[in-house]
């Protein structure tokens, strides 16, 4: 295998189709992506799993025209690691609520007034805030697609608003209910 050191030789290499270069690179950053999943709730494999899609979604980029570089190829990478993962506890999570959902529905504790007055709640923040949170919660979009889907001016201010939008969520729920409300 052809040592590469500096990233334009590997972003060159790819362009040409080398994959010694992935080689490198999986060599070059895999501890730092493994520990990245590690430290945030993951195992092995599931780091193994999220650094070769970063690859992937890298080596298209590159391939494809559409890699922007304004940082390293290790930070890049680690910028893809961070947001698949992220991706990937969210739907854990989801997963996890529509289980414990289906278990409340299964044993009948949640009644229809309740499921109700939580849609109440989410009607009342607003049609932007309903938006962004059924987009980020929901439709398991990322920051940069609600940004595109809203008119925001990037990912950033999507996230945000999202935060504000989730406070003033909770802040009413919390204002009109009390925790016993919800348990039977």
């Amino acid at each position: 295998m052809k040592m590469i050191y500096k990233d334009i030789d590997v972003i060159n290499n790819i362009k040409k189709g080398d994959e010694s270069a992935l080689d490198y690179l999986y060599k070059k950053n895999y501890k730092m992506m493994v520990n990245l999943v590690m430290k945030n709730n993951g195992t092995e494999d599931e780091a193994k799993d999220v650094f070769q899609d970063a690859l992937i979604v890298f080596w298209q980029k590159t391939i494809s025209g559409e890699l922007v570089m304004t940082s390293k190829i290790s930070t890049y990478l680690y910028s893809i690691c961070q947001n698949l993962w992220r991706k990937e506890l969210d739907r854990k999570s989801k997963l996890s609520s529509e289980q414990v959902e289906s278990g409340f529905e299964d044993n009948e504790m949640y009644s229809n007034e309740k499921i109700k007055a939580i849609h109440d709640c989410l009607n009342q923040i607003g049609e932007g805030c309903k938006k962004i949170l059924s987009y980020y919660y929901f439709e398991d979009l990322s920051m940069n697609e609600i940004a595109e889907k809203m008119g925001f001016a990037n990912a950033d201010t999507a996230k945000t608003k999202k935060y504000k939008c989730k406070q003033e969520l909770d802040k009413l729920i919390k204002s009109k209910f009390n925790a016993s409300d919800f348990l039977d």
